[in-house]
């Protein structure tokens, strides 16, 4: 494993059991593969009545993306930010939590401009496709009144 649990919550801004990625298999400037298993963990706080909706896979995936950012700024965290919309979402299967096998996360940056970034991602899992889609997420958006551009 590239990086590990530990060294992905340095990039990150979730804590304890809402860092839901176990590692980063790979990465270079355009995408990176992580791995999580915490999909089967009863306290996985995403939980809702016991179990885990594919939906929930897109924190997956937007901790993924952040995780990117920090590595691609140098291996900073990077700053905050929020998912402005997400598009063309497939799911494949209702949930995550009665997947045996660990959930791979794949995200590509597709197009950067300043503060507006935008994301394809799937989440696998034994060489099955589970979601996919795209996320348009915005940058530092603290630091920006409403109406700016």
């Amino acid at each position: 494993m590239l990086m590990t649990r530990e060294q992905l919550a340095a990039l990150i801004p979730h804590a304890g059991t809402m860092c839901l990625l176990d590692g980063a298999l790979s990465w270079d400037r355009g995408r990176i593969r992580c791995i999580a298993r915490s999909h089967r963990d009863m306290d996985n706080p995403l939980r809702h009545a016991g179990r885990l909706a594919v939906l929930c896979g897109v924190e997956y995936a937007s901790q993924a993306m952040a995780v990117h950012g920090g590595l691609t700024a140098g291996g900073e965290r990077p700053a905050a930010g929020y998912l402005a919309s997400l598009r063309d979402i497939a799911c494949h299967v209702a949930r995550l939590d009665d997947i045996a096998e660990d959930l791979v996360i794949d995200a590509e940056n597709l197009t950067g401009e300043g503060s507006r970034v935008i994301y394809a991602f799937t989440l696998s899992a034994g060489g099955r496709e589970l979601l996919s889609g795209r996320a348009a997420v915005v940058i530092d958006a603290g630091g920006a009144e409403m109406g700016d551009s």
